[in-house]
């Protein structure tokens, strides 16, 4: 059994373990004795007894396992046997000093003790020594604990502040401090010195706004930065410091708070790095950008500016701008390599779920993907950055004054790259790429529109060299007053017209009364003449071409579909549109849009089409010289133009306002016109129409000599009889005639209203010249 004197003394060593032992007689003092032995033996340390000469004379259980041996072989040997050989020879003196004076203490309190195992393994311990006072001699308790575990923490611990010391003496590029909860300096790295220009005996209880510009200051800025970072744990922040000399440096801060267990503020500590050098290549990247890029107006010039700079502020394995169409709202994505140049185009959908840069434009936020891979996106979307082997990468908005223009994306192969990169330094770069594409884009509208208006300018003064047939339409009849009465019908709508009639009856006229009576009679009225340009000018002088497109493009050229924009365009002379050309006018005509020669951007048009011809296009249509989709767009509403010989009617006024015309113009008085001479020229076929009408006239004025015209009517019967060719052109139109006033009469030839009637012409006569010329039945009816 344990004595009670030993026990006792075991409680006072252990400390901290209270047992309140009440002794009595009997079962109760058996009892306490009991459960004293199982402390004794259970301790979790190993206890040892040992006498005044050293020898061990009791040991627990622990003690056991601790040292490797049994109980009886320790009991009666040394202690020694248990301390490493080097410590064996001061053992005896610290024997002997003890039991001068036994009182409970560690033993080797400044020392690193070490027990020694049978094995003959060492291991570091602690030891706490205690007098045990007997009847005969003192005892000594010796209570060893093994902290090869604790050790082995405070070794590690030790190890990781050595490490963090060294990482914070070394950084030299970053100044780290501690500030106490009033903001006043307490610690003071290397670097802190280095870039504020302050020696630790210097800053040291100095308080932080020393570093703050003197407006800052003012304005309670070091105050505001320690109020949020107290209230929200942290606080960063870039702007400018001043340094100990007085100097500016760029600085990016990063303030985070301290608590105790009370959530009490105890101090700040605050990183600072100087960003100096990166904040001038940002405000280079924008002069660089504005100088290099906004003189050309070239999307190429302004990837490849973007590019090299871009590289110089992040360092980066792949990038991409991608715009925003906002006419055909779709994105087209540009790949950069690095060397700066651009990749294909790639036309991207605007569905948020579809690409990173689609849900970058709507959020209007910074997205990072630390793994494409793993990337919620489908892999589609993000497949030029994964061939590239691209692992992480940010997309970021292209926003300027709240208007989007497209998403930057910086991707790298090691996605460590990024970590030391600051959002804030991305989000800076994309603000200044996005300010100068809106530059760009305002400039190349005004660069756009004032070529168009000098477009303009040279085609009204092309026009104004021009002598129209007429300046107004001339006339009465009931013919031309149907036509007058198509045009009101047609010109309020945007409705496509062809204009169909013989050469020289005034279609140009007809379609640009269209245009004036219309709500675009406001913008310009452009008319091409697709049998007067050679083919292959005439698809460049439609839709216009960019610089190098072919051999001789030396500038951009703007067509005459763009030129046409919310004007009204007038294709005269379609039926000679060549067969490669008419699909690219139709897909014009559906979609709204064209595209120049050379070019690969989507310009958008929004033109009325007037269409005029004096070819038979549905014949066109049959033998395969015109597309049959091409005629049906056209043929909305089309208006057919009598020939001159069909409105009779109107030829002396015609006669007089030409004589007056050109008479004016001459200086010339003519008064009067002959009775014989206007009635021949009301009796003409006039195969040539209104402009035959016209230069005959003109003829007549020059030949003219007092204030009597004087017509070569002479001329009218030579054409007659000269050749065959030009009898068989009167027979060809007398034809065309008597067809169209029978199919106006509805095939009905004699009595009121028919066709002999309106021809003036005997029924009997009518069936003469309608067999001699061949006209049948089922052509007019």
């Amino acid at each position: 059994m344990l004595p009670l004197a030993i026990a006792g003394n075991l409680l006072q060593t252990f400390g901290g373990m209270k047992v309140d032992l009440q002794v009595t007689s009997g079962n109760n003092a058996a009892e306490s004795s009991e459960l004293l032995r199982a402390v004794f033996e259970r301790a979790p340390d190993a206890i040892l007894i040992v006498d005044t000469r050293g020898r061990i004379t009791g040991a627990n259980e622990t003690a056991e396992r601790t040292f490797g041996y049994q109980r009886d072989e320790l009991v009666g040997q040394s202690i020694e046997v248990l301390i490493p050989a080097r410590f064996r020879k001061d053992h005896p003196a610290h024997l002997q000093g003890y039991q001068a004076a036994p009182h409970t203490r560690p033993m080797g309190a400044d020392l690193k003790l070490f027990g020694l195992r049978r094995d003959g393994t060492e291991f570091p311990v602690d030891v706490m020594l205690s007098p045990l006072p007997t009847e005969s001699q003192t005892l000594s308790l010796a209570v060893v604990r093994d902290i090869t575990q604790r050790r082995s923490i405070e070794q590690k611990l030790e190890q990781t502040q050595q490490h963090f010391r060294a990482i914070v003496e070394g950084a030299r590029d970053y100044a780290i401090f501690m500030l106490d909860p009033q903001g006043c300096v307490i610690t003071w790295n290397p670097g802190a010195g280095q870039i504020h220009g302050y020696r630790t005996e210097e800053i040291t209880g100095q308080h932080f706004s020393l570093f703050f510009l003197q407006e800052d200051r003012e304005r309670g800025k070091p105050e505001h930065e320690l109020s949020i970072a107290s209230a929200e744990g942290r606080y960063e922040d870039e702007g400018w410091r001043i340094r100990k000399d007085g100097s500016r440096f760029w600085a990016n801060v990063l303030i985070t708070a301290l608590y105790d267990q009370q959530r009490q503020i105890i101090g700040y500590s605050k990183l600072t790095r100087d960003l100096t050098e990166r904040r001038r290549a940002e405000e280079a990247l924008l002069a660089e950008l504005s100088v290099s890029v906004l003189p050309g107006l070239k999307i190429q010039q302004m990837l490849h500016a973007v590019a090299s700079s871009m590289q110089r502020i992040v360092a980066h394995d792949y990038a991409s701008i991608t715009l925003l169409d906002q006419s055909k709202n779709v994105l087209h994505s540009y790949i950069l390599s690095a060397a700066g140049d651009s990749g294909p185009e790639m036309e991207l959908s605007v569905a948020p779920e579809s690409s990173p840069e689609a849900a970058v434009l709507h959020t209007h936020e910074a997205l990072f993907l630390p793994s494409l891979q793993d990337s919620s996106f489908p892999q589609d979307a993000l497949r030029h950055a994964l061939s590239s082997g691209i692992h992480a990468a940010w997309w970021l908005p292209l926003v300027h004054e709240g208007r989007v223009a497209g998403a930057l994306c910086i991707g790298v192969r090691n996605p460590k790259t990024l970590e030391h990169v600051s959002r804030h330094t991305l989000t800076q770069m994309a603000a200044q790429i996005a300010l100068t594409i809106q530059g760009i884009n305002a400039a190349r509208q005004l660069s756009a529109q004032t070529q168009k208006l000098k477009e303009e300018k040279r085609y009204l003064e092309e026009e104004l060299r021009t002598e129209y047939s007429f300046e107004e339409i001339v006339g009465n009849g009931e013919s031309l007053r149907r036509v007058l009465k198509q045009v009101e019908t047609v010109a309020p709508t945007d409705a496509t017209t062809l204009i169909l009639g013989e050469t020289g009856t005034g279609k140009e006229l007809i379609a640009r009364a269209i245009h004036n009576l219309s709500a675009r009679d406001g913008h310009t009225f452009v008319k091409v003449n697709c049998s007067s340009i050679p083919t292959g000018l005439l698809e460049s002088e439609l839709f216009g071409h960019e610089k190098g497109a072919f051999t001789g493009a030396i500038q951009q050229r703007i067509g005459r579909l763009e030129l046409a924009h919310q004007g009204t365009l007038f294709l005269d002379e379609i039926g000679d549109l060549p067969l490669d050309l008419q699909p690219k006018l139709l897909r014009a005509l559906q979609e709204k849009e064209i595209e120049r020669l050379g070019g690969r951007r989507t310009i958008p048009v929004d033109f009325r089409l007037l269409a005029a011809t004096h070819r038979d296009l549905a014949r066109m249509v049959k033998d395969g010289q015109f597309r049959s989709d091409l005629y049906y767009r056209l043929k909305v509403f089309p208006i057919l133009l009598p020939p001159l010989r069909q409105r009779r009617e109107d030829i002396p006024e015609l006669v007089n306002y030409f004589v007056a015309k050109h008479a004016r113009r001459m200086n010339k008085h003519i008064e009067e016109i002959p009775e014989p001479v206007m009635s021949a020229l009301v009796r003409w076929h006039w195969p040539g129409n209104i402009r035959e009408l016209e230069n005959f006239l003109e003829r007549a004025v020059i030949l003219t000599r007092g204030p009597l015209l004087r017509a070569p009517l002479s001329e009218l019967q030579e054409l007659n009889i000269e050749t065959d060719e030009p009898q068989s052109t009167l027979e060809a139109a007398e034809r065309a005639h008597i067809l169209q006033v029978l199919r106006d009469c509805d095939g009905v030839i004699a009595g009121a209203g028919g066709a002999a009637e309106r021809l003036g012409l005997k029924r009997t006569t009518l069936n003469s010249r309608m067999k001699k010329l061949g006209i049948e039945r089922r052509e007019y009816l």
